[in-house]
């Protein structure tokens, strides 16, 4: 499935987030400044995204990308990651997707931010300037 807009994502994130069984409401963590909703969204920081990533998304990616068999998707050849622009995998990361998801080969819960609340706009862009460096 190819994604084409970003009120496509916004709008599936959405369904995902208050239709999926045992859903958590909207304060979970998953909200996302209009910044980061652009195509564009902040320019992010590959060396930064580096800590952010091996501190919040190596758990189910790998401190290498390439993923942790029965957990997460290898990042550095996902189709799904290189079709999105970057505010597009921000907003993605943000959300996150539920195992209860169609979408979801893996069928474990990629939870809202990787499950890192504490994480901001920027450092979902910094992580994702580092999923790109991983990438080429």
């Amino acid at each position: 499935m190819k994604i084409r807009s970003i009120g496509f994502v916004i709008l599936f994130g959405m369904l995902a987030t208050f239709c999926a069984p045992g859903a958590a409401p909207s304060n979970s963590g998953a909200s996302v400044s209009t910044n980061a909703q652009t195509s564009v969204g902040p320019k992010g920081d590959a060396t930064k995204g580096r800590n952010f990533f091996i501190g919040t998304c190596a758990a189910c990616h790998g401190a290498d990308g390439k993923g942790v068999a029965g957990l997460g998707k290898d990042l550095t050849k996902s189709e799904f990651a290189r079709k999105l622009s970057d505010g597009e995998l921000v907003l993605f990361i943000a959300i996150g997707r539920p195992a209860s998801d169609s979408l979801n080969t893996t069928k474990v819960d990629m939870p809202p931010r990787g499950g890192n609340p504490s994480l901001k706009d920027q450092d979902l862009a910094d992580i994702v300037a580092f999923i790109r460096s991983l990438q080429k």
